[in-house]
Parts: C-alpha cells; sequence; structure tokens
C-alpha cells in the first residue's frame, strides 16, 4: 500500500552499483530501509542528492510491514536547508547527530512526538546563529525525555552524587561505579538547564563541554543496549 509520511534522514549506505539505502525515521512507521536510486538524470523522479543527513523529507512510499527495505514513489524537502549543507560548523553538527541518532534509533515503532523533535531540532539548527557550540548537548539532553530516560535532576541537594545508573541525585556514594562525585554533579546540576532558548547563555571552554558530552554519552551508553563510539565525536571536540 502507498502512504504519506515525513522523514528525518539518518544516513545512506551503499547496496548495489544502481541503488543505496536511505536510512530514515519517519513520523509514521518509525526507522525505515528504503531503496534510492543512484541515477542523477534530469528525469529521475527521486534525487540522492535529497537525502543529506537530517533532511526533512515529505515521502509517498510503499510500505508492506514485512518487507526489510521499502519503497519510495516520491520525495521532496519539507524546507531547504541552506547553511546545514554549506556552513562547516553546522555540517559537522549534522553529521554527529546523524551518527548518534542511526546508532540510538534502531527500533521501528513509530514515534510522533520524537519524530516532532528531531523536525523541530534540525528547523533550528538550520536558523541558529548563536550558542551552535551547545547545540549537540541541548540536542542529547532533550532526546532523553522521547527516549524514556529522562533523568530525574531536581531533587539536587548541596554535596550530592549523580547516579548514572538510576537517573537520580544521591546522598551517599553508590554501590557501583557509575556515578558522578560531587563537583562533577554540582557541574551537571548547572549544566542540565541548557536548551535551544538558552544554549547561547553557556559559556564553556572545550574543556568543559567535552567533560560535559562525555557525561551524556556515559548516561546513554547504560541505558540503552550496545551503543558503540561515536567516530564523529573527535570532529566536534576538535571544532568547539
Amino acid at each position: 500500500m502507498q502512504y504519506k509520511t515525513q522523514g528525518v534522514v539518518l544516513f545512506t549506505s551503499r547496496y548495489s552499483d544502481t541503488f543505496s539505502i536511505a536510512h530514515v525515521f519517519t513520523r509514521d512507521f518509525g526507522r525505515m530501509a528504503y531503496l534510492l536510486p543512484k541515477s542523477r538524470g534530469k528525469k529521475s523522479k527521486i534525487k540522492a542528492s535529497l537525502f543529506f543527513p537530517l533532511s526533512v523529507l515529505n515521502m509517498e512510499v510503499e510500505h508492506l510491514p514485512l518487507r526489510e527495505i521499502q519503497r519510495l514513489k516520491e520525495v521532496e524537502r519539507e524546507f531547504p536547508l541552506y547553511e546545514i549543507c554549506t556552513d562547516e560548523v553546522k555540517i559537522s553538527i549534522s553529521f554527529f547527530l546523524s551518527e548518534f541518532l542511526s546508532k540510538m534509533l534502531r527500533e521501528t515503532h513509530e514515534s510522533k512526538p520524537l519524530f516532532d523533535y528531531l523536525k523541530q531540532s534540525v528547523h533550528i539548527l538550520e536558523k541558529a546563529h548563536r550558542g551552535l557550540g551547545n547545540f549537540h548537548l541541548a540536542f542529547m539532553f532533550g532526546l532523553t525525555r522521547f527516549l524514556g530516560i529522562s533523568p530525574n535532576l531536581d531533587n539536587y541537594r548541596s554535596g550530592a552524587y549523580f547516579d548514572l545508573l538510576n537517573g537520580i541525585f544521591v546522598q551517599q556514594i553508590p554501590s557501583h561505579p557509575h556515578y558522578l562525585n560531587q563537583a562533577q554533579s554540582t557541574y551537571l546540576r548547572v549544566f542540565c538547564r541548557i536548551d535551544y532558548s538558552n544554549m547561547h547563555l553557556f559559556r564553556m571552554s572545550r574543556a568543559e563541554r567535552n567533560v560535559l558530552i562525555d557525561y551524556l554519552l556515559a548516561y546513554y551508553r547504560l541505558h540503552m543496549y550496545n551503543f558503540p563510539p561515536l567516530k564523529s565525536l573527535e570532529v566536534l571536540r576538535e571544532l568547539f
């Protein structure tokens, strides 16, 4: 059957001499794989150039529940990505987020609130000119709410430890090794308030930003199954 849906491009991979596979998180079906023709001819209905990482697409697709690779019928961009496709900083952020999401979003189950958050995030990244060095941090903090792993950061008291495994502040050192010490926990408490509206107000050195993203990645690894290292992370470490 044919359906109309929207999707956020995660990445594309090689399939054959004539086709690639586009991995897309859709609003109606969750993560899907689509057969993407490599043809660059003028008569081609589906342009491979539309599938830049984080592109938001309006899609008409053929969807069969038991088929691993679905087929595309028509595709167009929901809105153009002028800066994400040309600005070196935004390109680096988009490649990091697309790799991060490709590891996080492995299920095919639909989640409209999650899709809407991704779409909103891409739109904000395209338009933003302040606080770009903190965008990926704000994105990762926000994403926890939609993955069902949001930590409880409201019960902080002076001298607390943040328990990474249980996602809460505690007054005693946990019996496992997955926690932040008191100084690290205080640091986390300050920066956990970051979001898209205030990310430009958080002044951090490169070392501080790298420490914070290490906290976040450690938290994700404890709460998401088989989360591997990210190759694109080193680019962001050098950039910001």
